[in-house]
């Protein structure tokens, strides 16, 4: 077995444990106060980066009170070149997190690699307007060398609140072979994943050490899964409309 990838991997949540613990204490503890005041956590990215807003919705271990903005022109089952040309479309932004109801006190992840497109950037800037806090995961190597698409002339991790680096180098690949110049084994998605895992893990530590019990789902299929689950459900059904 070929094991460049994961040997890329282990180095990579080794720096970003190394280097992005302190910011995602502070954006756990940010998040841990929102849902003290009875507010969502709301996610949004495009093209791969709505899998990361999937992640922590409505799963095994994760919170109940998490609602992704997922738009189907943005995801890659409508058509992947099609997602790449509607994200660089300027006004969409402004009509999804309209249409998703945040509001002041909301925290946002805004999730983008690159962090140059209009539809992320827009975001940004209208949650900022409307008093929801904003978070970014992006790569910050790759957004300091390449110019924002958005009329603003940012790219995100210079628009939100909180940025937290996904420790990804230059066009996401990894693994490099000699002779052959493209690169493959892209990080974005597993680093994603792990640190919006952590800052859960940490918010509902935090919860707790406060007296309050954290709104967590256990897996469906176990065998009282369901009933579990049916007061979170009552509770945040009215609110987050794709639960």
């Amino acid at each position: 077995m070929n094991t460049l990838y994961i040997e890329n991997i282990k180095k990579l949540i080794d720096e970003i444990e190394r280097t992005q613990s302190s910011i995602i204490e502070q954006v756990s503890q940010v998040c841990a106060e929102a849902i003290k005041n009875d507010k969502l956590l709301y996610f949004f990215g495009t093209g791969h980066s709505h899998m990361m807003c999937e992640e922590p919705f409505y799963r095994a271990g994760g919170l109940a009170c998490v609602y992704p903005i997922l738009e189907s022109s943005l995801m890659l089952h409508e058509g992947g070149y099609k997602s790449t040309l509607m994200e660089r479309v300027e006004g969409i932004g402004k009509i999804l997190l309209e249409n998703s109801g945040a509001n002041e006190g909301d925290v946002l992840f805004l999730i983008s690699n690159s962090g140059r497109n209009p539809a992320v950037i827009e975001m940004a800037i209208e949650a900022k307007e409307k008093g929801i806090i904003t978070v970014a995961i992006t790569s910050l190597k790759h957004s300091k060398i390449f110019s924002s698409r958005h009329k603003s002339g940012k790219n995100l991790y210079e628009l939100t609140d909180y940025v937290i680096d996904n420790c990804g180098i230059p066009g996401d690949a990894i693994v490099e072979y000699k002779g052959f110049s493209q690169k493959v084994g892209p990080t974005s998605s597993i680093a994603g994943i792990l640190i919006i895992n952590t800052i859960i893990a940490t918010i509902v530590e935090k919860l707790l050490s406060w007296g309050i019990m954290p709104p967590v789902f256990i897996s469906a299929n176990t065998d009282e899964g369901e009933k579990f689950n049916k007061h979170l459900l009552e509770k945040y059904r009215p609110r987050i409309r794709v639960l």
